[in-house]
């Protein structure tokens, strides 16, 4: 630790060096024994040697990031990047890991902190790192006997990487500052970090296909996800209004409980609050005869996430027009999903609801013409559906976000990919183009779709979609009574 660390901060306490001494004495031995393996490590191994596969002779730099500052000496909880997590299973920040070229592939080795000495005062006074403040970090050799990969001490890592010939290393930028600047950009003008940029083109295009293991915590983080729909709609009052946040804690407890996290900020929107689409105030509070949508997704302890939206109504019955626009978003994602099969366009699932959609906003008198809406000079149905049906799932809630555009948007979906179906209606509250009567109405319906080798599969199926399911089941949930994630 430096003298700078054992200052200490600027309302720390001036410790007398006797004390000092006391604390460094009388430890004992915490080593862990009898470790083994991981379940996964051989799925990150094998990632490991499909990118070691795409570049070989070269050096590969992939950090995690690092701790953020919240507030003065207050940092946000840490969540490893997404990449990172995808090659090692690492979590703890400031972490790198490096593949270097050896003949046949890569060598890999991971950068970390190791665990707070008992030789300096980092593991009482440090209140980043000491293990009195944030509890016993990993050996580096406990490490390595986990993860299964060769690890080192992290203050080695600023010579390695001074050591490296920028023209044959590639960085995954844009993580840590640091790593970031000990190794120079290659190329000029437009073509300046192209081998950088190809490099997380990569890692999100290799990721697009998700193994036995990935599709298990994508389903776990479902499940849970599920339940945590219950848990809000058994605490939802039919009679009278409550906060969304309210609601938002309640999904969240659950997340916390079952899962990581949430997976992103909760959407909890009642009334016209759910014609916004990141609605994530969540100031507002439901009312009897509206709709509550909410789009929420819990991030299990691997870092998978889900990704799901419900509209209920909040007395339990849909009102005729409630019901007449949330069955056309229902038959909007029932053919989405009727069409996600491997060899099928991304596109191409979208433009099949979109027409759906469409069709039903003519049914409604808003179109004159779906037709006319639906031509790509004119597009005017995006007016009230605003954003695409699908984007990809797993570590990320927008998964895979750096492949490109061959691979993902225009490209065809293979079996193994895991993405969003979500649909949507959102009449503005100040829109004059439709009815008053439609006016503040906001309806999505979103699940989370495996593509199997002959169609998909809903993995959310665990909740109800259409309208009398929805309805019995908000009331299937009020009889059950509010419960603890236990």
């Amino acid at each position: 630790m430096s003298d700078e660390q054992a200052k200490g901060r600027s309302h720390d306490p001036a410790f007398p060096e006797n004390y000092l001494k006391f604390m460094r004495e009388g430890w004992a031995d915490s080593e862990l024994t009898g470790l083994a393996a991981l379940d996964q490590v051989p799925c990150h191994s094998r990632r490991r040697e499909q990118l070691s596969r795409a570049f070989p002779g070269e050096t590969l730099v992939i950090p995690t990031g690092r701790e953020k500052v919240r507030n003065n000496d207050c940092f946000y909880p840490f969540r490893p990047g997404s990449d990172f997590a995808y090659l090692t299973g690492e979590f703890d920040p400031d972490s790198v890991l490096v593949l270097r070229p050896v003949a046949g592939g890569h060598d890999a080795v991971l950068y970390r902190h190791p665990r707070s000495p008992r030789d300096t005062d980092e593991f009482f006074r440090d209140a980043q790192y000491g293990e009195l403040w944030v509890g016993r970090r990993h050996s580096l050799a406990e490490k390595s006997t986990l993860l299964g990969v060769e690890t080192a001490d992290v203050k080695d890592l600023e010579k390695v990487l001074g050591d490296l010939d920028p023209a044959r290393t590639r960085v995954l930028r844009g993580y840590d500052a640091g790593v970031d600047g000990r190794i120079a950009v290659t190329g000029d003008g437009d073509e300046a970090g192209a081998r950088d940029r190809e490099l997380a083109h990569t890692l999100s295009e290799l990721r697009l296909v998700k193994d036995e293991w990935e599709i298990a915590q994508l389903q776990d983080a479902i499940d849970a996800t599920v339940l945590g729909f219950e848990d809000v709609v058994r605490a939802l009052p039919a009679d009278r209004g409550v906060p969304e946040r309210l609601l938002e804690g309640i999904f969240g407890l659950r997340a916390r409980v079952a899962g990581n996290a949430v997976g992103y900020d909760s959407i909890v929107a009642a009334g016209p609050h759910a014609t916004t689409l990141h609605w994530v105030r969540n100031d507002g509070r439901t009312a009897p005869g509206e709709l509550l949508l909410m789009d929420m997704g819990i991030e299990n302890n691997q870092l998978y996430t889900a990704d799901v939206t419900r509209t209920v109504p909040v007395n339990g019955q849909f009102t005729p027009l409630q019901r007449e626009v949330y069955s056309i978003v229902y038959a909007a994602q029932q053919a989405g999903m009727d069409h996600v099969r491997p060899g099928v366009k991304f596109s191409d699932v979208h433009l099949t609801a979109m027409r759906v959609l469409a069709e039903g906003l003519e049914s409604l008198g808003i179109l004159s013409s779906a037709e006319e809406a639906l031509d790509k000079e004119n597009m005017y149905y995006r007016r009230w559906t605003l954003h695409g049906l699908s984007h990809m799932l797993g570590l990320d809630v927008h998964d895979c976000a750096a492949a490109r555009k061959e691979h993902y948007k225009d490209g065809e979906l293979k079996e193994g990919y895991v993405l969003t179906v979500e649909p949507g209606l959102y009449f503005q509250p100040d829109d004059e183009k439709v009815p008053a009567e439609l006016r503040g109405l906001g309806i999505r319906i979103e699940d989370d779709v495996l593509v199997t080798a002959t169609g998909a599969k809903n993995l959310s199926a665990g909740l109800p979609r259409k309208a009398d399911e929805v309805e019995a089941w908000v009331a299937q949930q009020r009889n059950a009574g509010p419960r603890l994630p236990l």
